[in-house]
């Protein structure tokens, strides 16, 4: 049984949040409609194919005990808001669709409720609003049922800005620490490429993506001139691909080679001849996305590092 103190503190920002959003009123979003009956509404007029759902369906995607759903529908029905037809494919299943009524009463309660929400975002600053997302997605992620997938919609790449190395870092120490098992060395070597990467910043020759889906971060790389380990000495006509990350819940969608290609096209724009990484030999997903792009191995050397015995490796790729 978790802590009694962290059941309270979920119960606590339960009665917050239900309060803040106005679901305790008796009508939802000062309409005639209780909180469920919206989401029926919502559901019935975002139905992918177009032709409906069975009320099977419904109640399952909903959670719904079976006779407490029948009689929400039977109301919605007797209202002329929903109407059920029999299925083209299956004459035994009958498919729930909103009415010309139901998508009329349906739009003013999607519109107060953008408005309402778009009212809660509005009072916070852009970097809040960031972080708030994030957190919303987070705790989806951590509570979504084993198994499940979230929505893999798009995905938005942009410039970095104030905040984004420190997540890059963060999110590097977690993820290697927890996939990979390096110790916090890693994590303060990814710090202090960060802190050159914003000390030396050249925008005509350097430049640093983050990927977003639905206001989260989910993926970063960064593209910087390459330098002499020894000397420090700009190598000329070369770039370095570094801080490569994908979010465990973003892998699967090509995010990987994108990033990978926004770098390559940026280092032609900025005259560079070759690109360079190194990587570890353990890191087979990271590999993988370098092997497509044309990426070959040019040197390894087995190395101690983050607590463990591993192999470095320099991979290059000639732009021409």
């Amino acid at each position: 049984m978790p802590d009694p103190d962290r059941i309270e503190a979920v119960r606590r920002f339960n009665r917050f949040y239900t309060r803040r959003i106005g679901v305790l009123n008796e009508g939802l979003l000062d309409s005639a409609f209780s909180l469920t009956e919206c989401r029926i509404l919502w559901e019935l007029a975002h139905v992918d194919n177009g032709e409906g759902m069975t009320a099977t369906d419904l109640g399952r995607l909903l959670d719904l005990d079976a006779g407490y759903l029948s009689r929400l529908l039977r109301d919605l029905k007797e209202r002329d808001l929903v109407r059920a037809t029999r299925s083209a494919l299956d004459a035994r299943q009958s498919l729930l669709q909103l009415s010309p009524a139901g998508r009329k009463a349906f739009k003013p309660l999607d519109r107060r409720s953008q408005e309402q929400v778009g009212e809660l975002l509005g009072r916070l600053g852009e970097s809040q609003q960031t972080e708030l997302l994030q957190a919303f997605r987070r705790v989806q992620s951590l509570l979504e049922e084993p198994g499940a997938k979230l929505a893999t919609g798009g995905f938005l790449l942009r410039p970095h800005r104030p905040g984004d190395m420190g997540w890059i870092v963060a999110r590097h120490g977690a993820l290697y620490a927890r996939e990979y098992q390096f110790d916090m060395s890693f994590e303060a070597l990814v710090a202090r490429i960060a802190a050159d990467f914003l000390e030396r910043f050249d925008p005509r020759r350097e430049a640093c993506w983050i990927a977003e889906r639905d206001g989260m971060n989910i993926g970063s790389v960064a593209l910087v001139q390459a330098r002499d380990e020894a000397t420090d000495a700009p190598i000329d006509g070369v770039a370095q691909l570094r801080l490569l990350l994908v979010e465990p819940s973003a892998r699967g969608l090509g995010l990987g080679d994108r990033l990978v290609a926004e770098c390559h096209r940026f280092a032609r724009e900025a005259g560079y001849r070759r690109v360079r990484l190194w990587t570890n030999s353990q890191l087979d997903a990271a590999k993988h996305i370098y092997r497509k792009a044309g990426y070959q191995l040019v040197s390894s050397e087995p190395f101690q590092g983050f607590g463990l015995d591993l192999v470095g490796e320099t991979w290059e790729l000639a732009l021409d």
